[in-house]
């Protein structure tokens, strides 16, 4: 990636009961298009771990089976979470592109 180019990445926020906790987090990283997930409380961050584009399905169980019995203790511990996933999309836009569509909202 040249100095003239950028990633979309965008935040998604989902509340989860405790109990399907550990079944969301295995939805979102065998998806294998998101970067970072946290696990938030009342605000204050429980859980954050980060993940690896493109490690998607049964390659990402053997990898996150250790973050998945993590994941499994926490829900044991809260009722109500929310999971904030953040997604990298992959088209790249180019920084010309993102000058010009600026400018001509300003407009």
């Amino acid at each position: 990636m040249s100095g003239k180019e950028r990633i979309k990445v965008s935040m998604e926020e989902v509340k989860v009961k405790g109990g399907h906790l550990v079944d969301k987090v295995k939805e979102i990283v065998e998806e294998g298009n998101a970067r970072r997930v946290s696990i938030r409380k009342d605000g204050r961050t429980l859980l954050e771990f980060p993940l690896t584009l493109g490690v998607g399905g049964a390659t990402a169980a053997i990898f996150f089976t250790p973050v998945l019995a993590a994941v499994g203790a926490l829900a044991a511990l809260v009722t109500d979470v929310d999971v904030v996933i953040e997604r990298v999309h992959e088209t790249v836009v180019p920084v010309e592109e993102v000058e010009e569509k600026a400018e001509s909202e300003a407009e």
